[in-house]
């Protein structure tokens, strides 16, 4: 075993410590049927010996009444041994898998910035089950192997220790084998664990774009890029196949080696009368059994690698930093009035780098707050810092004079609310859609905020109303109406804090006015930070902020700006066609 696979092998033993009171229960039944293993050919040649030679027929037919026993007790010892471990290594698998999936969902966004869902699933499902049908399925043989093989080795020593060591030579080239193997093995497999987590990838790119594709005539090109991953994935696992299906070929030469060369010397014992047929038939039975063992044992370190190499892929992910943490004195975040004060900000994703710099910004409680500018100015940004997505490099964020550092996230978010302009529904139906947010929430409630949103009338005619299923990502509803859902959510957490990312673009005329009245009454007395793309939905904004390369660059009302005849009043100049100094007369 190479000091790499040590400590992965160490770490999954420790999914074992909450069983620790089973493992035992287990082992019994593990070393009982070493044992039974070990006797019954013991019983035979003593038969042979002490029985059959001496033409004892009532003792013989005793003795095989008692061998039977043996190999029944032993029978029935294996199945409750493979139970009992299966159980235990289904209930680790099962931890490790939410292990997983818990720490994706503590994962701040930063990770999956640069980390694509295709890896992210393949880690979460392939590498688990890679993972299960190694450890999993053969555990349970694995372990009974082992006690089996020690079981049987020290029964050949105590029956004849000549014969016994001569048999046990063979274990230290079986290991030097299996190393050498499994070395080149584990090598391969991890390219394999890399080539399914980039076949998934691109299959979940894909299969999301197929519209995009079509559309840009690049399924052809698509067809091409996967066939060239699927070839890769292909040929690495034939490669490791290659050197798996050398192995187990080589430890039967050893078998075969083996049993000829006790054969050959016991027969020559018993010729020279040194040793009893009873004897030598017992070590062949032995023989037989001892090699049974070892091959499980050594074909399960050779698949292992591929386990081992999906482990070491989970460990990885498991030890990446979890999200930003509560402050170990962090408090609960009081009732919000709604005032928020960026205090010389500058932040960047990446060290040393700048996207904002020393932002300053002051939001009274119930105003209204535009972010205008070009794409990758930053407005995104100050967004993910109100609801701390992300800490600020320098700088403090304070929503009614408390640092957003000070509360515990979850008290932050639960009075922040957010509708985005592309907002994402869940499988489910649109009841448990509007309560996303609130679980706990009424039907009478939901319909309540339903009815805000302006879109109860819409539900009220689709044939199961709030129980009807809205497809994955809501693809059974357009656009508008999964907007106006999303804004229903909103209105159902009642948050103090608004954000919104105008969405309006795209969408007819009627269900714009549906979202802008919606949207006029969510924001009825709540502070509100609006992403605006159209300037006309902002012109009655209680303060526009024009954000530039990450700084401030202008900010007023709308008639103030379009007064100064900067960066804004060019930008609406440019949307509406009009003569800025026209409209400042």
């Amino acid at each position: 075993m190479t000091n790499q696979q040590t400590p992965t092998l160490q770490r999954f033993g420790k999914y074992l410590i909450p069983h620790r009171k089973t493992i035992p229960v287990a082992l019994g039944f593990v070393i009982f049927t070493a044992i039974m293993q070990g006797l019954a050919p013991f019983l035979i040649g003593w038969s042979i010996d002490n029985l059959i030679a001496k033409g004892n027929l009532p003792g013989l037919m005793q003795m095989l009444l008692l061998i039977l026993a043996v190999y029944l007790a032993g029978f029935t010892s294996i199945r409750a041994q493979i139970l009992r471990i299966n159980w235990i290594t289904q209930n680790v698998l099962a931890q490790l898998r939410q292990d997983i999936f818990t720490k994706l969902q503590t994962l701040p966004l930063s990770f999956f910035d640069t980390s694509s869902a295709g890896d992210l699933m393949s880690r979460l499902l392939n590498d688990v089950s890679t993972v299960n049908q190694v450890f999993g399925l053969a555990i349970a043989q694995i372990v009974g192997s082992v006690f089996s093989l020690v079981g049987i080795a020290i029964a050949m020593l105590v029956v004849n220790l000549q014969l016994g060591l001569l048999s046990n030579i063979v274990i230290p080239l079986v290991v030097i084998i299996t190393t050498v193997f499994g070395k080149l093995a584990r090598s391969k497999f991890r390219v394999t664990r890399q080539s399914i987590s980039e076949l998934s990838t691109r299959i979940e790119e894909d299969l999301g774009s197929i519209r995009e594709a079509q559309l840009f005539n690049r399924s052809e090109l698509n067809i091409s890029n996967f066939e060239k991953l699927n070839a890769a994935n292909r040929d690495a696992n034939i490669q490791a196949v290659t050197i798996t299906a050398a192995f187990l070929p080589t430890i039967d030469v050893l078998n075969t080696l083996s049993v000829a060369t006790i054969f050959t010397y016991g027969s020559y014992l018993v010729i020279t009368q040194t040793m009893t047929v009873g004897t030598v038939t017992a070590f062949l039975i032995y023989l037989q059994q001892f090699f049974q063992p070892l091959q499980i044992l050594s074909q399960f370190y050779t698949q292992a690698q591929s386990a081992l190499a999906g482990l070491e892929r989970i460990f990885l992910l498991l030890d990446e930093p979890s999200q930003l943490k509560d402050a170990n004195d962090a408090i609960e975040m009081p009732l919000i009035d709604g005032k928020v004060d960026f205090e010389n900000v500058t932040f960047g994703y990446k060290q040393n780098q700048t996207i904002l710099k020393n932002v300053n910004i002051h939001a009274k409680s119930g105003e209204m707050i535009a972010l205008v500018g070009a794409t990758g100015a930053g407005k995104s940004t100050i967004i993910n810092l109100i609801l701390r997505f992300y800490d600020v490099t320098k700088g403090a964020i304070k929503i009614d004079g408390i640092d957003v550092r000070q509360v515990t996230q979850a008290s932050l978010r639960r009075q922040i609310g957010i509708v985005l302009q592309d907002m994402v529904l869940f499988s489910g139906t649109i009841a448990e859609n509007i309560a996303f947010g609130n679980p706990e929430a009424t039907l009478a409630e939901i319909e309540a905020a339903a009815k805000v949103a302006n879109v109860h009338e819409f539900i009220m005619t689709l044939p199961q109303a709030y129980d009807t299923a809205v497809g994955t990502r809501g693809v059974s509803l357009s656009q508008g109406q999964r907007q106006l859902i999303s804004i229903a959510r909103a209105v159902l957490i009642n948050p103090r804090i608004m954000i919104l990312d105008e969405a309006t673009s795209s969408i007819d005329t009627r269900t714009e006015a549906l979202i802008q009245d919606a949207m006029s009454k969510l924001l009825k007395n709540k502070t509100s930070f609006v992403i605006a793309h159209r300037l006309s939905t902002v012109t009655q904004a209680d303060k526009l902020l024009v954000v530039q390369q990450g700084e401030i660059l202008e900010q007023g009302t709308h008639a103030e700006l379009i007064a100064q005849n900067g960066v804004y009043a060019n930008l609406y100049s440019l949307q509406f066609g009009v003569d800025t100094a026209v409209v400042n007369n």
